[in-house]
């Protein structure tokens, strides 16, 4: 019983997860990217979640038609903090640097200031592009995301990372997949076979 309080919905899959869970999506179709950012947004709204966007494809305007389909008041979900909209270049890239400390940073700041105002989890939804691996530190993505798995032992925000496959070549996204626990096959969450362990993968370099 204490173990199903700490799942957690996705909203676009059927089953639940630990809360805290580090998931990669990789999709090759715009709108299934799309469709999975709302629906994991709405869900964890509608479970009373603390939820982050990092997208380059939304408006505010955009996404207030969609929440109020679900009968959801976008701007006073934003006014109370309850949700967040940013763009993935100006999160991912600081002065034209991308600093994986300054991320992980970022989301345990995210994690302590939800739990700080009294939501009970927290959640992520990041669209990564191909730009960040053109700025400097950008080689140091796959150590973010292997950071990321360990922080979110400690402070868990449930964190789905989407990829599209027709932006990054095929052995990059082999690599991405070495730095994520579970990914999305055909809709489900399933384990992932290819993953390192963080403390295994960090020492590789």
């Amino acid at each position: 019983m204490d173990q199903m309080k700490n799942n957690v919905t996705l909203g676009f899959t059927s089953e639940s997860v630990p809360m805290g869970a580090h998931i990669c999506q990789i999709y090759s179709d715009r709108d299934e990217c799309i469709d999975s950012l709302l629906k994991f947004l709405v869900s964890g709204i509608k479970s009373g979640e603390r939820a982050a966007c990092f997208s380059e494809k939304f408006t505010a305007s955009s996404l207030r038609d969609h929440f109020e389909h679900y009968d959801l008041d976008y701007d006073a979900l934003i006014a109370s903090g309850s949700i967040s909209l940013s763009g993935t270049s100006e999160t991912y890239i600081s002065d034209k640097k991308f600093d994986p400390d300054r991320m992980v940073n970022t989301l345990t700041q995210f994690h302590d200031e939800s739990k700080e105002m009294g939501y009970p989890a927290a959640r992520v939804i990041g669209e990564m592009i191909p730009e960040v691996l053109a700025v400097e530190g950008g080689n140091r993505l796959l150590e973010y995301e292997s950071k990321v798995s360990l922080l979110l032992r400690t402070h868990p925000v449930t964190s789905v990372c989407q990829y599209d496959a027709t932006e990054f070549d095929g052995a990059m996204i082999m690599d991405i997949l070495k730095v994520h626990p579970q990914m999305i096959v055909k809709g489900s969450v399933v384990h992932n076979p290819f993953f390192i362990q963080p403390e295994e993968f960090l020492q590789q370099d």
